[in-house]
């Protein structure tokens, strides 16, 4: 299959709508509202027409497409800078330790303290493949690709990144996390939360979550066991993650109580590893299988190809050249598979 990774369009919305309806709930960054997806898209659109190359409050949405189908077969976004609208909260799991002498003991307990530590950051999420294109690394191809359009950009985007993961959300559309935590203060259901959070952004409600340290053993087991916790259809993308050089320090979605990661950009692998080369020839698919990116801003594309060398340029296999309108004499960013 030949697939394509690119800007998103206004014409994408309907698509869009029928994978956010396919995500079962808890997925901020892809709500199933059209109205919210539309703005989302206008807000995608004027960030890359924006011209200046500074840190701005954007957001970029990004489409996979099967080139052979023209099907879009899944999305990714990454948000320039966290909290511009609105405080950005997390929880962090910490440790309080207390010594007692009449007792002669030490005590310990552990606990979920409001933060804003990860405020102004950039952020990757709302990476979601459609279940038909589960398989090949399209997965891997997505989100990668968001690393490039960064590397790719640089200037505007935070130093540091953070990849906030789904948390534990039942058969029945709950949170375990969120009747333990939240549901407590607001008399809501989960799916009531996120149905507000889809259609007005989760900063009013999360104005109001409380500010004292939540201590862990006062929530229910259940609760307790979902802390940190990935959704079952997250944890390849953790482990993706994870591989770039996103880690755990303890922070957590304070609606579902899934891990956000955290990652220094220009320490990320694609970051790290991408290398520019200009384009010498168009052959027969020899050499080493890599992610390839062209073109800036609405005009970004990546996909698979075969790389190799070619005197003082690069070869590339026939069909990614035609999948990114590549010729020979134009300059590419490139990064091994």
């Amino acid at each position: 299959m030949s697939a394509v990774v690119r800007a998103a369009r206004a014409g994408d919305l309907e698509p869009l709508y029928e994978m956010a309806k396919l995500t079962g709930g808890g997925f901020t960054n892809l709500p199933a509202d059209r109205d919210a997806l539309s703005e989302r898209l206008a807000a995608s659109e004027a960030a890359y027409a924006r011209e200046e190359d500074a840190l701005g409050d954007d957001v970029y949405l990004l489409m996979l497409e099967d080139l052979e189908t023209g099907r879009i077969a899944g999305t990714a976004q990454i948000i320039t800078r966290t909290g511009q609208k609105g405080s950005f909260h997390s929880y962090r799991r910490t440790t309080l330790t207390q010594h007692s002498a009449a007792f002669g003991r030490s005590f310990r307990a552990e606990m979920l303290v409001m933060t804003n530590d990860l405020e102004g950051c950039s952020e990757v999420g709302g990476l979601f493949l459609h279940p038909r294109y589960r398989a090949g690394g399209l997965g891997l191809l997505l989100a990668r690709s968001r690393y490039l359009f960064i590397r790719l950009h640089r200037a505007r985007f935070a130093d540091k990144l953070i990849a906030e993961l789904r948390g534990v959300i039942d058969e029945g559309g709950g949170s375990p996390f969120w009747d333990g935590v939240g549901g407590r203060f607001f008399q809501m259901s989960f799916r009531e939360a996120d149905d507000y959070n889809a259609r007005h952004g989760n900063q009013h409600l999360a104005d109001l979550m409380p500010r004292h340290p939540i201590y862990l053993a006062m929530l229910s087991e259940m609760a307790r066991g979902v802390i940190g916790v990935p959704h079952a259809t997250g944890r390849a993308a953790m482990r993706m993650l994870e591989e770039e050089g996103f880690v755990d320090e303890g922070y957590l979605d304070i609606f579902e109580g899934g891990p956000t990661l955290t990652a220094a950009v220009d320490r990320l692998r694609s970051v790290r590893d991408a290398r520019e080369g200009r384009i010498a020839s168009i052959g027969e698919g020899g050499g080493i299988r890599s992610i390839v990116g062209t073109g800036r801003l609405r005009d970004f594309r990546t996909a698979f190809a075969l790389l190799g060398e070619a005197g003082s340029g690069l070869e590339i296999d026939g069909q990614a050249a035609e999948a990114l309108a590549l010729r020979a004499g134009q300059e590419v960013l490139h990064v091994p598979r």
